[in-house]
């Protein structure tokens, strides 16, 4: 998704700490806005009620979102045991009521377990994915519920962190594209109840750590003293495990124009740079050793 209005070229990643309430696509216009941007996107959405980490790129970095996709998440979440909302989540309208099992610690732990590793997840009605162009849960929305089809994601860690029926806090790291609040109402099956998600908090985005995150209070005060620059990231930050390749003045000419050019012992996805260190693009390499532009850069950008 890229937003593109008047504004300036401004160009790097922030990671916002989305405030519960807004859509991530409101989260992306109101640091846009703030930062005066060109042109801004995100790398994931999160639920309106849900807080944490959304990665908005901005300028050039829109350029490598997509490649940022496939990142892990890692969450922390509450799940409501007893009750089952249409939407899996606290914003719903309560479906069903059920009792809720006293377990001892020991067996929801051993619950959760069960969930580790490659798991089949039918996706939520009530989420962006489309049929038919239509995002699903605009047909939730009008009582339309369609076939969806499992899909394997990963759970690589699924930790208990506090149990006090009817509460379960948990925190999970996982692939990309898990459901939470599809996750939140499978264990309350196994636990033998129903469930929805009370609340969510996305902690990390690989390959970016929570403690990066800033507020849109921080960035106000960042804007208000000229400092803005100092809480953008690099424009390629999300792709830092991606070799490097750095060019000398005239092969970085050849690149900027959209030509091959020579990358020895370079293999797969390439960040390109200037000798001076300026991010040029993102390359791909060939089996001969030439890197061909997969996304060339229009704009200097400024590293952080």
């Amino acid at each position: 998704m890229n937003l593109r209005r008047s504004g300036r070229d401004i160009h790097g990643i922030v990671l916002l700490d989305k405030p519960a309430g807004w859509s991530s696509n409101q989260a992306v216009q109101r640091v846009r806005r703030l930062l005066r941007a060109r042109k801004a996107g995100h790398t994931g959405s999160l639920d309106p009620f849900a807080t944490g980490m959304l990665p908005i790129c901005l300028g050039e970095a829109t350029k490598t979102a997509a490649f940022m996709l496939q990142a892990g998440k890692r969450y922390h979440a509450v799940a409501c045991l007893g009750q089952a909302t249409d939407t899996g989540d606290i914003e719903g309208e309560v479906l069903s009521q059920q009792p809720v099992p006293a377990w001892q610690v020991q067996h929801v732990e051993a619950v959760l377990s069960g969930f580790t590793g490659p798991i089949a997840q039918v996706p939520p009605m009530y989420s962006a994915l489309k049929y038919q162009g239509q995002p699903l849960y605009k047909l939730a929305r009008q009582g339309i519920s369609v076939e969806r089809n499992a899909r394997q994601v990963v759970i690589h860690r699924l930790e208990l962190k506090h149990w006090q029926p009817p509460l379960l806090t948990f925190e999970v790291q996982c692939s990309k594209g898990t459901y939470i609040r599809t996750l939140a109402e499978e264990i309350s099956g196994r636990l033998g109840s129903c469930g929805h998600l009370r609340s969510l908090r996305r902690l990390e985005v690989e390959p970016f750590a929570e403690d990066r995150m800033v507020s849109i209070e921080t960035i106000e005060q960042a804007v208000s003293l000229g400092r803005e620059t100092r809480i953008l990231l690099p424009p390629d930050a999300g792709l830092a495990a991606w070799p490097e390749l750095h060019l000398d003045t005239a092969a970085a000419e050849r690149f900027r124009h959209g030509n091959p050019v020579a990358g020895e012992g370079i293999a797969g996805m390439v960040r390109v740079f200037s000798a001076s260190g300026e991010i040029l693009g993102l390359g791909e390499a060939r089996p001969d050793g030439m890197v061909c532009p997969k996304r060339v850069f229009v704009y200097a950008a400024e590293r952080a």
